[in-house]
């Protein structure tokens, strides 16, 4: 097969074995049969209002089985799956759906009121709105319809469209760096690229055939929300291969209830965003060291944020037999991976073994070479998106070619080391500079992070007279602990040059990361810039 397609794969992964259990949330279990029925249902909906192959579906879930149906109904009737953060106000909401031109929205009712506000601003509102009941009060938004609904009354005629590589899934990347961009996948680079990731063999395998034949398959839990990448692409992954979606029905981490999912449904493999994501679940580990039986875990996989060395060091302790994988990704691309078990001399932060999809590029269109100090952006060649969705001009920044061949360039900075592997520096856009030195704040974060204090920190850059930007860590402490500035100076002096080493720490009750454990630089750097005395727009 040279074409790959989600819902072409699942459906017929539902034909092999129907009875096997596709995603479990709760006390909710789906089997692939279930979800296959359900989804073309779900699809002949979207059909019914309209929609047709090329349109946009908005999902604004948190992590549920709907999440996943949307997205297979979306891929069946040739529409494209949108991802929506349920953390938008309003006018946010409103311009992602303008700009992915969203035929139909799928969300939880307690999201309703937003949608409701959000439409009603559009020039040319979405003909279907689907409610989703989960937290909310239960009241439908105007002219929305009740999902289950309208499920029970859609026929199971045939999928009136058949699925193709060639169809596209629209990934919106975070707005805290200005507006969200939609990334234009086709469904074939998508699924290829998964799976080079994912399991290191150039061309996917057919699944249907093992599945045939009882090939057991992964249980992952992704404890990241589905409406990001890093949860989508494991779960997306998981099912392609037959495996089962584990689901957690909260917007934020619960830490507990991750590790007693793990438990109960005997996951095996458990994805993250970085420190965000696995400092709480190791703080849960360290409170209750015996309190679950974690046996069935096998891996652990985080991408999307640097995740520390300490962090890894910690979870091994509870964890030995876990393999920590760290990936290396983004929305316009996926790379490397590298991995972690116990046992090995030391753990990395943010260092990837070069292939021949990842390579160093410096402005000006050359790669970095080994050992050379020099410091590029991070580019992923192969399989990578069509483009930045209505806007030529990103596209071409971010989409290059070098030496003939077509990269994804998406801001990140990274240098080659000696022995040829990748050290990832941080986002160039939140890059400081301060007296003409840059300073790459992941960096300054993971050292800041090492002191026993520290529970989390994100570092910013705030005007200067004399310096241009100052270096300022935005830190939060532990439960029962803090350091002085004197001390926490001291201990990145240790670690870090002079010109790196954070001039003002700033100490918050909570960095208010959201649900993927992003951090919102903007308003980070605002209220850095309040503390010390500064102004900024």
């Amino acid at each position: 097969m040279t074409d790959w397609s989600f819902a072409r794969i699942w459906s017929q992964i539902a034909d092999a074995v129907p009875d096997r259990e596709a995603i479990v949330c709760g006390d909710r279990r789906l089997t692939y049969g279930e979800f296959d029925t359900r989804a073309t249902r779900l699809a002949e909906v979207f059909a019914g209002a309209g929609l047709r192959p090329g349109d946009s579906v908005a999902l604004c879930l948190v992590n549920s089985p709907e999440y996943l149906e949307g997205f297979f109904a979306a891929q069946k009737a040739g529409c494209s799956p949108v991802n929506v953060n349920y953390r938008y106000v309003d006018a946010e909401l409103a311009y992602l759906l303008a700009d992915s031109g969203a035929r139909a929205v799928v969300f939880h009712d307690e999201f309703a009121p937003t949608v409701e506000e959000a439409v009603k601003g559009l020039d040319d509102p979405p003909p279907l709105l689907l409610q989703v009941p989960h937290d909310g009060d239960g009241t439908l938004a105007t002219g929305a319809l009740e999902y289950e609904g309208a499920l029970v009354d859609a026929p199971t005629a045939p999928v009136r469209h058949e699925p193709s590589g060639d169809d596209v899934i629209l990934l919106y990347t975070g707005g805290t760096t200005g507006m969200p961009k939609g990334v234009m996948w086709r469904s074939d680079d998508l699924y290829v690229s998964l799976w080079q990731v994912g399991r290191g063999t150039p061309e996917p395998v057919n699944p249907v055939p093992g599945a045939h034949q009882g090939k057991r398959a992964v249980t992952t839990l992704p404890a990241c929300p589905l409406m990001h990448g890093t949860g989508l692409f494991f779960a997306l992954t998981t099912l392609s291969g037959g495996g089962t979606v584990v689901l957690v029905d909260r917007p934020r981490l619960d830490a507990d209830l991750v590790w007693e999912t793990v438990e109960r449904e005997r996951v095996g493999n458990v994805v993250i965003v970085g420190d965000a994501f696995a400092r709480p679940l190791l703080a849960s580990l360290d409170a209750n060291p015996d309190r679950w039986d974690l046996s069935s875990l096998k891996a652990m996989c985080s991408s999307g944020v640097m995740w520390s060395p300490e962090t890894k060091r910690g979870l091994l302790e509870h964890l030995p037999g876990v393999l920590l994988v760290d990936s290396m990704g983004a929305s316009e691309g996926l790379m490397a991976r590298s991995t972690a078990q116990a046992g090995d001399a030391e753990y990395h932060a943010g260092r990837f073994e070069q292939n021949e999809r990842v390579s160093v590029i410096t402005d000006d269109g050359r790669h970095v070479e080994a050992g050379s100090g020099e410091v590029g952006m991070l580019a992923v060649g192969g399989r990578i998106p069509l483009g930045y969705r209505n806007d030529p001009v990103k596209t071409a920044a971010t989409f290059r070619e070098v030496d003939g061949t077509r990269w994804s360039i998406p801001g990140d900075y990274a240098t080659v080391e000696a022995d040829g592997s990748i050290r990832l520096l941080g986002r160039g856009s939140q890059c400081i500079n301060t007296g003409g030195e840059k300073v790459y704040p992941e960096e300054v974060d993971e050292v800041v992070k090492l002191h026993p204090a520290v529970f989390d920190c994100v570092t910013v850059g705030v005007p200067h007279e004399r310096w241009g930007e100052m270096v300022v860590a935005v830190v939060q402490f532990r439960p029962g602990r803090e350091a002085d500035p004197a001390d926490l100076r001291r201990h990145c002096h240790d670690h870090l040059a002079g010109y790196k080493c954070p001039k003002e720490f700033v100490v918050l009750d909570t960095l208010a990361r959201s649900p993927s454990g992003k951090a919102d630089y903007k308003l980070l750097r605002r209220k850095a810039a309040r503390a010390v005395g500064v102004e900024v727009d």
